[in-house]
């Protein structure tokens, strides 16, 4: 018997480093979403979407994201799409801390 899903609210917790928001198989049938806050100079470390798309919405910061060797600059406020199979990696390149949520979908 299938879980049945329901809809939630889901409070972005600040102090934690990594937040997982939606769960597949838990909270969702396939999208998996989390927070992430990274300190000045800090990055993520390179890892690919494989075979997902991938929406990164920066809350506050500044970060430079290099995907497939392009730099791309974002901002809070901002959202930036990760097509299937790219490698890329996420750097807080600003002064203060940067704070995004990422949301993953299996294409």
């Amino acid at each position: 018997m299938e879980k049945e899903l329901s809809s939630k609210a889901i409070k972005l917790e600040t102090k934690e480093k990594y937040q997982r928001l939606l769960v597949p198989g838990k909270d969702t049938v396939n999208l998996k979403s989390g927070c992430v806050i990274l300190n000045p100079g800090e990055s993520v470390g390179e890892h690919s979407t494989e075979k997902k798309e991938e929406a990164i919405l920066i809350l506050e910061g500044k970060a430079e994201i290099l995907a497939r060797g392009k730099k791309i600059e974002a901002q809070e406020k901002s959202i930036v799409y990760m097509p299937p199979e790219t490698k890329h990696d996420v750097k807080n390149v600003g002064q203060e801390l940067l704070k995004y949520v990422f949301i993953v979908v299996p294409i």
